[in-house]
Parts: structure tokens; C-alpha cells; sequence
């Protein structure tokens, strides 16, 4: 016997591309501050085209490699935001994103810091434009903040027998420095008062996004408990990179004629140093964001 045919209600074709949902389009920005981050030189001790920083286990092709595998999270986790999502739903996507990386680059950790900001972040923003409003910084920083810090700060407690201790989580053990989940938890308030001031600040003065990136990460580096200088270094590895970013800025920071000879010198003393601002890093490509997220 034949199949009937039901006749199918009529479907109104959406009114955007794909490409050009709100989601794709949050994902796309997310992407693309990463990217910038990672292109950013110089930065002291960190990777970026042609230099290791003071790592030896990646270079600037395994972070391109680690950002190809992230595309689709991003959208993903906005998209899921638009749904107001508990934090279980948003912790189970970037532990599929993380195993997608760590498939990516080796098992090398480049970029478990900005799954976990940028993608709280993405779907703050979902949350927001569902409920029809502007998904600025500020208010993109607070739904994090109101919706999930609870749960966020759960994390900085892990239960006997499980497992070992991430670098962050064992550093704020040792120091009692939060981290990247405190920062989280409580609305992302260094990028909102060091990273984004300095980047505006700059940006306006020069219009180069660059410069103002630069002068942005310097800004966080004086003032951030930075987890990994403090795993890399101590107190000590800690103090001594909070001084040479205080150091840049009160030349002048990136409005200095000589700035790029400054940076560079700071570059080969934290790498001689076996010093690595991988949590300021992770906070710039948040500031990054949040810069442009006006404008999706």
C-alpha cells in the first residue's frame, strides 16, 4: 500500500542567512579575538608568529590548529545560550570542545582558558538577544555573573579521588589566587577595569587596534594574580612580571616612541625566566571580545 502524503504546513524561509544568525555571528567575534590574541607580538613569554615564547610544546601552528577545531563551539554554546541553558548543558559542551582541541594539537593545552571564558561569555550573549537586549559588555559580564557563579565557583572545589589538579586549580590552592574561575564568577571585573580601559583608551588615541591590544595585556599583567607566572614562578615569578608590566606602562607604555624595543627586552627576560602570562593572555582575548561584542 501507498504511503498517503500529508500535506506540510507552509514554513516562512528565515530572514537571514545562517551565516548571519545572531549565533554565528557572537561565534564568529569569539573566533576572531582568539585569533587576534594569538597574532598579537610581542608578548612577553607567550607564543605568537615566529617565536615559542617560553614554551616548548607549542608554537603559533598548533594554536591555529587548536582554533580550527573550536569553530563550531563557539556558535554551538551561543546558539545554546539563546535557550537560557543551566550550567551543566554549557560544562558538557566545552568538555567536547576541549577533547576536540586536545585532538587538534596533541593533547597540548592552548586553549582551555578561552573555552571556558569565551564560551560563558557566547552564551551570555545568546541569554541576552533572547531576551531582546544589547548584549554589551557589561551586561554580557553580569548574566554570567547572576546566572552561573555558583556553579563556576563549585568547580574550585574537587572532591577527594578526583583526579589530579589543574595548574590553575592547584596554584589557588597554594596562594589562594582564584583564577579564572573567580574572575568569572564575579562578572570578569579585571577585564571590565584594566583590559577594556587601557584597550579603549589606546584605540582612541590611535585607532590601532594593535597598539591598543598591547597596551591592554600590559595593563593585566601588572595588576592580574596571573596562575600561570605564579605556577611558573611563584610569588616571586609572580612579582617580577607584575613589575616589568608596571614598568612598560609608566615609560609610557605603546604611546612610547621606543615601545616595541621595551616589550621585546620584557619578552627575553620572561622567557630567560621560564615566565608565561597564559591567564592575562586568556583575559585579552576576553577584553578583545567584549571590545567589538557591541556590534554583533
Amino acid at each position: 500500500m501507498l504511503e498517503r502524503i500529508v500535506p506540510q504546513p507552509h514554513r516562512q524561509p528565515l530572514t537571514a542567512p545562517l551565516a548571519d544568525l545572531p549565533s554565528a555571528r557572537i561565534g564568529r567575534l569569539a573566533t576572531r579575538s582568539l585569533y587576534r590574541e594569538a597574532a598579537l607580538a610581542p608578548k612577553p613569554g607567550l607564543v605568537c608568529p615566529g617565536s615559542r615564547g617560553s614554551h616548548r610544546d607549542m608554537d603559533f601552528s598548533t594554536f591555529l590548529r587548536s582554533l580550527q577545531s573550536l569553530r563550531p563551539y563557539f556558535p554551538s554554546i551561543a546558539a545554546c545560550g539563546l535557550r537560557h541553558p543551566a550550567f551543566a548543558l554549557l560544562q558538557r559542551l566545552g568538555i567536547e570542545a576541549e577533547a576536540a582541541m586536545l585532538a587538534a594539537t596533541g593533547g597540548v593545552n592552548t586553549h582551555r582558558g578561552a573555552i571556558f571564558n569565551l564560551g560563558l561569555l557566547c552564551a551570555a550573549a545568546g541569554w541576552l538577544i533572547a531576551d531582546g537586549e544589547m548584549p554589551g559588555a557589561a551586561a554580557t559580564c553580569a548574566v554570567v555573573k547572576s546566572v552561573w557563579s555558583k556553579e563556576i565557583l563549585a568547580g574550585l572545589a574537587s572532591p577527594p579521588g578526583a583526579g589530579p589538579l589543574s595548574h590553575g586549580l592547584a596554584v589557588a590552592r597554594r596562594y589562594g589566587a582564584g583564577g579564572a574561575r573567580e574572575e568569572a564568577a564575579t562578572g570578569f571585573p579585571a577585564v571590565l577595569e584594566l583590559g577594556l580601559p587601557a584597550y579603549r583608551q589606546v584605540l582612541a588615541i590611535t585607532g590601532d587596534g594593535e597598539l591598543a591590544a598591547v597596551q591592554a595585556l600590559f595593563a593585566l599583567i601588572a595588576e592580574l594574580d596571573d596562575t600561570n607566572l605564579l605556577w611558573r614562578g611563584g610569588q616571586q615569578g609572580l612579582a617580577h612580571g607584575r613589575r616589568a608590566a608596571a614598568g612598560f606602562l609608566a615609560a609610557g607604555g605603546v604611546l612610547a616612541g621606543s615601545w616595541r624595543e621595551h616589550a621585546a627586552a620584557i619578552d627575553r627576560d620572561f622567557i630567560r625566566n621560564n615566565l608565561s602570562p597564559g591567564g592575562s593572555a586568556d583575559l585579552l582575548g576576553v577584553t578583545l571580545f567584549l571590545a567589538e561584542l557591541d556590534h554583533v
